[in-house]
Formats: structure tokens, sequence, C-alpha cells
């Protein structure tokens, strides 16, 4: 699958470029996840007895829909990075095609 258009001899874009497109799809999908599980714990009623509650608790919760999130996403996640992948790419390459039109000489340089 030519999802990233590398073999595209007319592409733009340097691999560099198509890496950093890639991480900021999968951190966009790690954010995603983490809001995801923190709502999932947000609507468990817990028994004061058992944790005892309190701002303790609630770090703890955090940090586990945290830790959760992120081992989702390290197994695949649920498939957002990947969807918005192409469409990025694309932005992408159309921000390097405008710089490339505009002039590089007189007051635009």
């Amino acid at each position: 699958m030519d999802i990233l258009n590398a073999n595209r001899p007319d592409s733009s874009l340097t691999p560099r470029q198509i890496a950093k497109v890639r991480q900021q799809a999968e951190e966009f999908e790690g954010v995603f996840l983490n809001t995801l599980t923190k709502q999932l714990f947000s609507s468990i009623k817990t028994d004061k007895s058992v944790m005892g509650g309190g701002f303790g608790e609630d770090t703890w919760r955090s940090m586990q829909a945290e830790q959760i999130a992120d081992t989702m996403a390290q197994n695949g996640g649920l498939g957002i990075a990947e969807q918005l992948l192409p469409d990025l790419l694309a932005m992408q390459e159309a921000a390097n095609n405008q710089n490339n039109i505009m002039p590089t000489t007189g007051a635009y340089k």
C-alpha cells in the first residue's frame, strides 16, 4: 500500500516530512485515546472505602487512563492516525507546492 506517496516521483515530500506528519497523526490519536479513557474512568462510580477517594484516587485514575491509552496507541490504536495520514500528507504537499510558487526575489525574498 502506497499510503505515504513515497514511490511517487512527483511528490514534493521528503522522507523526514513524511515521518513528521505520521508522528503528528499518531500523537493526535494518542490525545484522542487519552481523552476517551479519562472519560470512561470518570463515569465509573467508586466506593470510597476501597480506594479512599480524594485527590490521590483522582491522580491514580488519571495515570491509569493515560497508561491504557498509551498501550492502545502502541498496539495500533483505533486506526485514526492511518485514516488521517493521507489527508495530512496531501495538505503538507500542497503547502510545499505553494511555498515553491512564491517568488524568491525582490520584496518576497
